[in-house]
């Protein structure tokens, strides 16, 4: 991972900030003179679980409109937070130049209809979901905004060569993340459903709370200083031991 370089993380993997690319991953290996002795006690180092790695995520792996429009009457919650723009519905089109806002961490969704639309090369959309013929969206009201009966919409997917694609098993839960990691706490859970940083808060509930666009500071996750895009917001955060010991707003 390179510093400086702004990534997206998923809560528990990882999101390929532009889903439209491949994402190459090398994996390095050391090489050691078959004359050099290596400690067996070395050679195999466990890796420390926490409870967040014993998360069960549930996945649809939709490859058809078919199977994404299982979806509809359904409450999703997002995972892909500070990612995704979403736009006003208006009768099963959106505006590409006119975003509504940003999704954030952990906010439900109530999924309300599936539908296609050509999107501008050159939009927003485009930078997160590649455009192909066209995008698949899915329509949506947001249960607990000031309207909750107002439509909105999202790119999900897309068609591309006879081939539809479709990346809602890396944007959304589909279980309450509130459930899926109570571990965390009535309040933690309190200040990120604020979507602000406290003390003592993991790099994940830090990724849940202000979004997953991130600048690194640093290979060693959980003792090192991250830089979170915050919705334009920009919020650093120094961690030891996998806890926030200082935040720079």
């Amino acid at each position: 991972m390179t510093n400086g370089m702004k990534i997206a993380l998923g809560v528990t993997g990882v999101f390929v900030l532009a889903i439209g690319g491949q994402l190459l991953w090398l994996h390095h290996r050391n090489v050691v003179d078959e004359n050099t002795q290596v400690p067996r006690q070395n050679q195999f180092v466990t890796p420390k679980m926490t409870m967040d790695d014993g998360v069960f995520l549930h996945k649809e792996r939709p490859d058809s409109l078919k199977d994404e429009r299982t979806l509809i009457g359904k409450k999703i919650w997002v995972s892909a937070g500070g990612q995704m723009d979403y736009y006003k519905d208006i009768s099963k089109h959106v505006d590409y130049a006119k975003p509504v806002g940003v999704l954030l961490g952990a906010e439900p969704l109530v999924i309300e209809d599936v539908f296609e639309q050509k999107a501008p090369a050159n939009s927003r959309a485009t930078f997160r979901i590649a455009p192909g013929q066209r995008q698949v969206l899915l329509a949506f009201t947001m249960p607990k905004s000031n309207d909750p009966r107002t439509e909105y919409a999202v790119p999900v997917g897309n068609f591309d060569g006879g081939v539809y694609n479709f990346f809602t098993d890396e944007i959304f839960f589909y279980d309450d993340p509130r459930v899926l990691y109570k571990h965390w706490g009535p309040d933690m859970w309190s200040h990120i459903d604020k979507h602000e940083a406290v003390l003592g808060m993991s790099e994940n509930q830090a990724m849940m709370s202000l979004g997953q666009t991130i600048t690194p500071h640093g290979d060693t996750v959980g003792d090192r200083s991250v830089t979170y895009d915050n919705n334009g917001h920009p919020v650093t955060i120094d961690f030891e031991h996998n806890r926030a010991v200082k935040i720079t707003p």
